[in-house]
This record gives C-alpha cells, structure tokens and sequence, in this order.
C-alpha cells in the first residue's frame, strides 16, 4: 500500500447499525485499528429519521433489515457510498437502487462449519423427536409412546444447495454411512465425492431428511411448496438454516397438519425481518405462521441462529472493514454484491 492509498484508508469511517456491544464491538475495535479506518456505531437499526448517523461515513454497515429503495436513497442523500450488509443473505436490499446511484454493495462470508453443524443438529433433535422428549420431561412423563425417533445413520438424506455450507453438511453427514442425494444448478466435485447429484424430483422422492443450503432467489423462491411436498415421502423432516423465502409457510403448515410432513427443524422464516434479532417479550406478534408452528410438538423453531458463532462473528466484522477498504482503494473484492 503506498502513502496515497493509506491516507486514503485513515479517512475512511463506517457507520455500523444494530451493533451489539456484547459481541461485535471488541472486533470492530480490533479491524479498526489494523486496517486505519474509523468508525461510529449505534445499536439501533437504520430508520429514516437516525440515517443522519451516517452523515460524513463513506459506509453504512447493517444485518438483515429494511433496505428498500427509500431508505437506500436516504443513505446515498447524507453521502453514504457503500452499503456493507453484515451478513451472507442480500436480498433484504434493493441492489439495483444502490447501483443506480453508484453505491456499492457488499456481503460477508464465514466459515461453514458453524451453520452446517446446526443443520445436523437439527436434523438429529427432529430425527429423535428431542423438542417432544424433553416437553414430556418437564411435566415427568418418561413413557416412551410416541417418542419413537429415527437413526440418521439409516436415512437418505437430501441436501438443497452444494455451496460451501451444503457441502460440508455433505461431508460431515458422510461420517454417519447416510445415503446422500444433492441438488445444485452448479455442480461441484467435492460435494460429488460425498453424495449422488439429481434432479429436485427425485430428491423429494427418496429423501427421509430434506435440508436447505441455497440463497433465496426469483428462481428458488417457495421451492419447498404444495407441489414439491407433494412429491416427498409421508414423515420427511424439513430443515432450513437459509432462507425463509425458500419454503411456503402455509404449505409445510398444511403438510404437518395432515402428517405428510413429519417434523422440521427451522432457523429461518418467511417474514422474519423486524423480528428475529429483537427483543420483542410480552408483545403480541402479528405473524400467523410462527403461532402456528409453534404449536407443533414436531417442529423446532430456532431464531436465525445457526451462524452465531465467535468465529463467524468476528469473519463478518472483518468482512465488513476489508470490503470498504478494497472499494476506497479502487479495488475488486470477492465480498462486493455486482
């Protein structure tokens, strides 16, 4: 790096929303300090009358929330260059807005290991019933009808999705002697050395478990719906660590009422910003489908936590820091949203 472009790093200054203190902070102090660049933070989210916070940053840095067209032009009218989301998903932000005003916009990655292993554990607690074990336990009712569970090790397992997070699912479940089937518009050969490619249809037909790896896109956007369930074996488990978007709440509702569907495990949900991630206690919630499932002693709902991890964690803030370096600098980035 010479002088110039080190300058030109030192006066940088990102504002990041929704920090926590408890977490976050000690890295952003920490990638402040080796990289030269400044920052302010606030632990709310971004609305429209606390973007001002922004005034005089270069980026504005924040989890999942709403990122609509206004509020990215409310960002870019105070001087915000760069939308730097600290998280993998995107889609929360109208990408195509922040292009037309010249706004960059960037991602972070993780290692897989912390998301993966959540999807197993999932797959294990729904496999053995464990949410239904431990709710009798607690009002000491230890018989054992009804409790009756899977052993991983005899199932086929389905994996949506052969990214770096499905294919370590792959690899990890490989350890179980599971069968393994996998579904990906793009192949690639590790996940191959683990499990056989198909098509959806026959990976709905002959999967136990079904587990979801795939960013929400147009394309995949209920792809877990009344015609792909409709498709899959009576008592499949469904497990989504992604995105909410990639299943139709109503549908797996549906599928679980009427037992086609036998127990899920779910970190994600349709509908979930301005939840997940708040501290919504004693509040009357107006999202239907979450009532619902919860109600089912066969399905595990888990507050988009599957990435939370001290590892991940400090990744997506040193994410954030590299991104907004490489685009003061000029540079391409691997983190960059084209």
């Amino acid at each position: 790096m010479n002088n110039n472009q080190r300058k030109l790093v030192k006066e940088m200054k990102i504002c990041f929303y929704a920090l926590r203190e408890y977490d976050e902070l000690q890295f952003c102090e920490q990638f402040s300090k080796e990289m030269g660049i400044d920052f302010v933070w606030t632990a709310d989210y971004p609305t429209f009358e606390n973007v001002s916070l922004a005034d005089g940053c270069d980026a504005a840095s924040m989890p999942p929330c709403y990122m609509a067209a206004d509020m990215i032009e409310a960002f870019h009218k105070v001087g915000v260059k760069y939308i730097a989301c600290r998280s993998i998903g995107y889609d929360h932000v109208d990408i195509a807005k922040a292009h037309e005003l010249g706004m960059r916009v960037s991602n972070v990655c993780y290692p897989p290991d912390g998301v993966a292993n959540y999807a197993i554990m999932l797959m294990m607690m729904c496999a053995r019933k464990i949410s239904h074990i431990m709710k009798r336990s607690e009002v000491q009712d230890y018989s054992l009808k009804g409790k009756i569970g899977l052993d991983l090790s005899t199932c086929t397992v389905g994996v949506l999705g052969t990214g770096q997070i499905g294919t370590t699912v792959l690899r990890n479940l490989s350890m179980f002697g599971c069968r393994l089937l996998a579904y990906d518009p793009y192949q690639n050969e590790k996940a191959a050395s683990y499990a056989t490619y198909t098509d959806p249809d026959t990976l709905f037909a002959e999967s136990d478990i079904i587990t979801l790896h795939m960013n929400a896109t147009e394309e995949n956007y209920h792809m877990i719906c009344r015609e792909s369930l409709a498709k899959m074996k009576d008592g499949v488990i469904i497990v989504n660590t992604a995105r909410g978007k990639l299943i139709d709440s109503e549908a797996l509702i549906e599928a679980l009422e009427n037992g086609q569907v036998g127990g899920a495990g779910l970190d994600v949900l349709e509908n979930e910003n301005g939840l997940y991630y708040y501290n919504r206690m004693g509040e009357d919630l107006p999202i239907h489908d979450m009532a619902i499932l919860r109600s089912f002693p066969n399905v595990i709902l888990s507050p988009h936590t599957a990435f939370y991890t001290l590892t991940n964690v400090s990744h997506m803030v040193q994410g954030v820091f590299e991104s907004v370096r490489a685009f003061a600098q000029g540079e391409e980035t691997f983190h960059e949203v084209k």
